[in-house]
């Protein structure tokens, strides 16, 4: 007599973990195409590591040494996501499933929700980009209005190598509309293939469900610069990427009167080429960076990156803003805007580090490593009423190192 293996030799603590890292690397988009250079840095010694910012120089005209300090930028990336799915509640019955039929109904579920949870943060960091193109509200439906980001990443300075945009599902659809002739691999099996587009402007595109919106501030009132000469110099800027910004004229005492996320202009403050400095014909766009809730006097100081250089190496803006200068906000008040996304690699970063086996962790406990990400597996076992769960643990962090390289797009 023919002997048949029993089914659950196939379904050990190793395979579940590993189906597992298969499954979630196959649902990642975003995580895919952001830095991930620096999660070597990390060590025993800490969970943060310092980002130098790029040096730049100005070019001296004439014979007299006009020397420039070197100044060197540091952000911080921290290690502070811990992720996770618990699957609780499997009898023995369940436990002795072949590996495809536990993958398929539970494995895989728990991986797009763990792999979705990672792409969110990871495309959040679009809020801390300036750069909006196109009308907030309007989807993308045509190569032109596509290319106005592209163009957008060219005049700020931003290199054409390693350039991707994350596009929503309207957009993503809008294009594909246009794309119906150009063929596209049907037998894309991981979620980054199955949502590309052909490239486009030297571009690569992509589709993701977890493209990021936000919701405007409710606003009110005529905002305001309140008070003259608000730059701030490199130096003191250069750790964050950020500064205050104050303010009056809104609504008096409106809650969320702004929203992290929201993008607005200033009068007079216009954009500069980052190379040669030379004023453009756009006003700067800055993004706001935390909620804010107006003053009984209608006053806010804002939290807003990029922050306002106007000399030396660094330049970003043609002037300082006046007092009184106008502030223009993009899009309507309290309403959810989706957009998608155009950037390098560059702008965002991911570090993903691998979690240690904790000491009493039950045997069959694993740690998987594969195409750069690391999951914890932990099995639990209740002996009493002969159920076991399982636990899976990620540990990461995201940063919006360098946003200025990317750009939002609307239609």
């Amino acid at each position: 007599m023919e002997l048949i293996p029993m089914a659950n030799a196939y379904i050990t603590p190793t395979i579940i973990a590993q189906e597992m890292m298969m499954q979630l690397d196959n649902n990642l988009v975003a995580a895919k195409l952001v830095n991930r250079d620096y999660e070597e840095e990390f060590s025993k010694i800490g969970d943060t590591v310092q980002i130098r910012r790029p040096v730049k120089y100005t070019v001296r005209t004439g014979a007299t040494f006009s020397g420039v300090d070197t100044e060197e930028g540091n952000i911080s990336l921290q290690l502070n996501s811990q992720r996770g799915v618990d699957l609780q509640g499997f009898s023995s019955k369940d436990m002795t499933l072949t590996i495809d039929k536990f993958s398929e109904r539970y494995i895989k579920p728990a991986a797009i929700q763990l792999a979705n949870a990672i792409d969110v943060d990871v495309l959040n960091l679009g809020l801390y980009a300036g750069n909006w193109v196109g009308t907030p509200g309007t989807g993308i439906t045509t190569i032109p209005g596509y290319f106005r980001a592209m163009q957008r990443l060219d005049e700020n300075g931003v290199p054409t190598d390693s350039r991707v945009t994350v596009l929503n599902p309207s957009d993503y659809w809008g294009m594909a509309g246009n794309l119906t002739s150009t063929y596209i691999d049907p037998t894309a099996r991981d979620a980054l293939t199955k949502g590309k587009l052909p490239m486009l402007g030297n571009t690569d595109a992509y589709m993701s469900q977890n493209a990021p919106s936000f919701t405007t501030g409710a606003r009110g009132g005529t905002p305001l610069i309140n008070g003259a000469s608000q730059n701030v110099t490199y130096a003191t800027a250069k750790s964050t990427w950020a500064q205050t910004l104050i303010t009056d004229g809104w609504s008096n005492s409106i809650t969320g009167c702004v929203k992290a996320g929201d993008v607005f202009t200033i009068a007079g403050v216009f954009d500069v080429n980052p190379t040669s400095r030379a004023t453009l014909t756009r006003l700067k766009q800055f993004t706001i960076t935390a909620d804010a809730n107006s003053s009984a006097g209608g006053a806010i100081t804002l939290a807003i990156t990029p922050p306002i250089i106007s000399s030396g190496p660094q330049q970003n803006v043609s002037a300082a803003p006046a007092d009184n200068a106008a502030i223009t906000m993009s899009g309507s008040a309290s309403t959810v805007y989706p957009f998608s996304l155009a950037f390098h690699k560059n702008a965002f970063a991911l570090a993903v580090r691998p979690l240690d086996i904790p000491m009493g962790a039950p045997p069959g406990s694993k740690r998987i490593t594969g195409d750069g990400i690391s999951i914890r597996m932990i099995p639990i076992y209740d002996g009493t009423n002969d159920v076991s769960s399982i636990r899976f643990d990620v540990l990461y962090g995201v940063k919006a190192i360098f946003p200025e390289l990317a750009c939002r797009i609307s239609g």
